[in-house]
């Protein structure tokens, strides 16, 4: 596992949001009421973007089709069209003055 630095500290506030690439691997960090939340960027239903999706309670809420998922596990909580897989979520991790992701070695 390899840790990868996704954002300084410092920079982080309420209604934060910002993507980021790792190789293949596609994520948004975002803050919300002082909480962060790291999950793939892209909805597992149809891969729409998450840029803009509704972050209430613990619950994203795509804005193409409204499927809602658990920011505490990506489990699928409502569909509107055929379910699909659940949502990839990642532990946040502090290192020194970053927050991040640990990550498999990419080979």
């Amino acid at each position: 596992m390899r840790f990868f630095a996704l954002e300084k500290l410092i920079n982080l506030h309420d209604n934060y949001t910002r993507q980021f690439k790792i190789d293949d691997l596609n994520l948004q960090l975002v803050q919300r009421d002082g909480e962060l939340f790291l999950f793939e960027s892209r909805c597992p239903h149809r891969g729409h973007s998450l840029d803009v999706a509704s972050i209430e309670e613990g619950v994203l809420e795509c804005p193409l089709h409204r499927y809602r998922f658990s920011l505490a596990d990506g489990a699928l909580l409502a569909a509107t069209e055929e379910p699909c897989r659940g949502m990839r979520v990642f532990p946040v991790v502090y290192e020194g003055s970053d927050v991040g992701v640990m990550l498999d070695d990419f080979d």
